[in-house]
């Protein structure tokens, strides 16, 4: 059975930074492409950022590109969302997911992932 925990959410003032874990256990980690997603109140779960299984290949949203960069670490089985300059309405809860048949021309898409964690709430406040 495949686990994902994130780990590294809490609260943070605009413009402050934070970097979010996920580990992975139960399965080959470096077969997987892994994604972050958010989640805020009344909204829809949206596409943040995403990295191929190799590492070669990363994909972010308009909203987050230049702020956040994904990285994995396949010896800690482990991938992590840096987030910088963040902003009010980066606000959400995040969640991390891994895609076994996720190819690197749809890391953005929702449903080519297997695998999801619990989330991790990220709040931005003055």
């Amino acid at each position: 059975q495949v686990q994902l925990v994130e780990s590294g959410g809490g609260t943070v003032q605009p413009g402050g930074s934070l970097r979010l874990s996920c580990l992975v256990s139960g399965s080959y980690f470096s077969n997987y492409a892994m994604g972050w997603f958010r989640q805020a109140p009344g909204k829809e779960r949206e596409f943040v950022a995403a990295i191929s299984w190799s590492g070669a290949t990363t994909n972010y949203a308009d909203s987050v590109t230049g702020r956040f960069t994904i990285s994995r670490d396949n010896a800690k089985d482990t991938a992590y969302l840096q987030m910088n300059r963040l902003k009010f309405e980066d606000t959400a809860v995040y969640y991390c997911a891994a895609g076994l048949h996720t190819t690197a021309q749809v890391l953005g898409l929702i449903k080519e992932y297997d695998f999801w964690g619990q989330g991790t709430q990220v709040t931005v406040a003055s």
